[in-house]
Protein backbone atom coordinates (compact mmCIF):
# COMPACT_ATOMS: atom_id res chain seq x y z
CA UNK A 1 0.00 0.00 0.00
CA UNK A 2 1.94 3.34 -0.72
CA UNK A 3 1.13 6.10 1.74
CA UNK A 4 0.87 9.49 0.11
CA UNK A 5 0.90 11.09 3.46
CA UNK A 6 4.14 10.79 4.27
CA UNK A 7 6.88 12.76 3.26
CA UNK A 8 9.74 12.06 0.98
CA UNK A 9 13.17 11.98 3.27
CA UNK A 10 16.62 12.51 1.20
CA UNK A 11 17.50 9.11 2.63
CA UNK A 12 14.73 7.09 1.10
CA UNK A 13 15.52 4.21 -1.00
CA UNK A 14 14.63 3.28 -4.37
CA UNK A 15 12.90 -0.32 -4.57
CA UNK A 16 16.02 -1.67 -6.63
CA UNK A 17 18.32 -0.67 -3.86
CA UNK A 18 15.36 -2.11 -0.94
CA UNK A 19 15.20 -5.29 -2.95
CA UNK A 20 19.42 -5.41 -2.98
CA UNK A 21 19.74 -4.59 0.62
CA UNK A 22 17.17 -7.34 1.36
CA UNK A 23 17.98 -10.03 -0.93
CA UNK A 24 14.66 -9.87 -2.55
CA UNK A 25 13.03 -9.29 -5.77
CA UNK A 26 11.29 -6.30 -6.78
CA UNK A 27 8.46 -7.97 -7.09
CA UNK A 28 8.86 -9.19 -3.77
CA UNK A 29 8.28 -5.50 -1.95
CA UNK A 30 5.57 -5.07 -4.54
CA UNK A 31 3.64 -8.13 -3.07
CA UNK A 32 4.18 -7.16 -0.02
CA UNK A 33 3.08 -3.27 -0.15
CA UNK A 34 0.06 -4.92 -1.88
CA UNK A 35 -0.22 -7.54 1.44
CA UNK A 36 0.09 -4.35 3.63
CA UNK A 37 3.32 -5.44 5.09
CA UNK A 38 5.60 -2.90 4.17
CA UNK A 39 4.69 0.76 2.77
CA UNK A 40 6.30 3.26 0.27
CA UNK A 41 5.61 6.87 -0.43
CA UNK A 42 5.87 8.39 -4.51
CA UNK A 43 7.84 11.03 -5.87
CA UNK A 44 6.73 13.55 -7.73
CA UNK A 45 7.60 11.62 -10.83
CA UNK A 46 5.25 8.66 -9.07
CA UNK A 47 8.28 6.75 -8.28
CA UNK A 48 8.11 4.76 -5.32
CA UNK A 49 10.63 5.22 -2.47
CA UNK A 50 11.42 3.52 0.70
CA UNK A 51 12.18 4.44 4.35
CA UNK A 52 15.03 2.77 5.62
CA UNK A 53 12.85 0.96 8.58
CA UNK A 54 11.85 -0.83 6.01
CA UNK A 55 14.31 -3.18 5.37
CA UNK A 56 13.87 -4.44 8.97
CA UNK A 57 10.33 -5.07 8.05
CA UNK A 58 10.97 -7.09 4.85
CA UNK A 59 13.87 -9.40 7.49
CA UNK A 60 10.95 -9.72 9.67
CA UNK A 61 8.73 -11.08 7.32
CA UNK A 62 11.41 -13.23 5.69
CA UNK A 63 12.05 -14.96 8.83
CA UNK A 64 8.70 -15.64 9.81
CA UNK A 65 7.56 -16.64 6.55
CA UNK A 66 10.20 -19.14 6.90
CA UNK A 67 8.80 -20.72 10.27
CA UNK A 68 5.78 -20.98 8.97
CA UNK A 69 3.93 -17.66 10.24
CA UNK A 70 0.77 -16.91 8.12
CA UNK A 71 0.81 -13.76 6.21
CA UNK A 72 -2.11 -12.26 8.31
CA UNK A 73 -0.87 -13.00 11.24
CA UNK A 74 2.78 -11.50 9.99
CA UNK A 75 0.34 -8.31 8.91
CA UNK A 76 -1.45 -8.52 11.91
CA UNK A 77 2.07 -8.36 14.05
CA UNK A 78 3.80 -5.55 11.98
CA UNK A 79 0.40 -2.99 12.70
CA UNK A 80 1.41 -3.27 16.23
CA UNK A 81 4.79 -1.45 15.15
CA UNK A 82 5.15 2.35 15.57
CA UNK A 83 4.17 4.33 12.62
CA UNK A 84 6.99 7.53 12.10
CA UNK A 85 9.60 6.11 13.74
CA UNK A 86 12.17 2.49 13.16
CA UNK A 87 10.69 0.35 15.73
CA UNK A 88 13.29 -0.08 18.37
CA UNK A 89 14.69 -3.42 20.05
CA UNK A 90 12.09 -3.16 22.91
CA UNK A 91 9.49 -3.56 20.29
CA UNK A 92 10.59 -6.73 18.03
CA UNK A 93 11.36 -7.86 21.58
CA UNK A 94 7.56 -7.56 21.95
CA UNK A 95 6.62 -8.93 18.79
CA UNK A 96 8.08 -12.18 19.39
CA UNK A 97 7.08 -12.93 22.62
CA UNK A 98 3.63 -12.55 21.33
CA UNK A 99 4.68 -15.70 19.13
CA UNK A 100 6.40 -17.61 21.63
CA UNK A 101 3.42 -19.89 22.40
CA UNK A 102 2.21 -20.24 18.77
CA UNK A 103 5.86 -21.56 17.70
CA UNK A 104 5.68 -23.59 20.60
CA UNK A 105 3.04 -25.74 19.86
CA UNK A 106 4.07 -25.99 16.37
CA UNK A 107 8.06 -27.03 17.64
CA UNK A 108 5.45 -29.73 19.61
CA UNK A 109 3.87 -31.01 16.53
CA UNK A 110 7.20 -31.38 14.28
CA UNK A 111 8.88 -33.01 17.20
CA UNK A 112 5.47 -35.79 17.23
CA UNK A 113 6.23 -35.56 13.50
CA UNK A 114 9.59 -36.27 13.22
CA UNK A 115 9.05 -39.26 16.03
CA UNK A 116 6.50 -40.90 15.06
CA UNK A 117 7.07 -40.32 10.71
CA UNK A 118 8.45 -44.12 10.21
CA UNK A 119 5.44 -45.37 11.47
CA UNK A 120 3.61 -43.38 8.51
CA UNK A 121 5.70 -43.10 5.48
CA UNK A 122 5.01 -45.18 2.64
CA UNK A 123 1.72 -46.39 3.42
CA UNK A 124 -0.63 -44.11 1.51
CA UNK A 125 -3.80 -44.78 3.09
CA UNK A 126 -4.61 -42.39 5.49
CA UNK A 127 -6.81 -44.53 7.16
CA UNK A 128 -4.44 -47.40 9.16
CA UNK A 129 -5.37 -47.59 12.55
CA UNK A 130 -1.69 -47.41 13.40
CA UNK A 131 -1.39 -44.15 11.45
CA UNK A 132 -0.82 -41.35 14.65
CA UNK A 133 -0.22 -38.45 12.56
CA UNK A 134 -2.75 -38.30 9.76
CA UNK A 135 -5.38 -40.68 11.04
CA UNK A 136 -5.44 -40.41 14.70
CA UNK A 137 -7.88 -42.60 17.09
CA UNK A 138 -8.50 -44.40 13.37
CA UNK A 139 -11.64 -42.07 12.44
CA UNK A 140 -11.46 -43.02 8.65
CA UNK A 141 -11.45 -46.90 9.38
CA UNK A 142 -15.11 -47.13 8.74
CA UNK A 143 -14.68 -46.47 5.09
CA UNK A 144 -12.14 -49.29 4.80
CA UNK A 145 -8.43 -49.24 3.39
CA UNK A 146 -7.15 -47.16 1.50
CA UNK A 147 -6.69 -42.97 0.30
CA UNK A 148 -10.18 -42.21 1.26
CA UNK A 149 -9.69 -38.78 1.65
CA UNK A 150 -8.42 -38.67 -1.53
CA UNK A 151 -12.00 -39.74 -2.36
CA UNK A 152 -13.52 -36.74 -0.82
CA UNK A 153 -15.04 -38.53 2.45
CA UNK A 154 -13.73 -37.21 5.64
Amino acid sequence: MTDINREIRTHDLAPGEVARRAGVAVSALHFYEREGLITSVRTVGNQRRYHRDVLRRIAFVRVSQGVGISLADIRAALATLPEGRTPTKADWARLSRSWRTTLDERITRLEKLRDTLDDCIGCGCLSMQSCRLANPGDTLSEYGDGPVRLLGRS
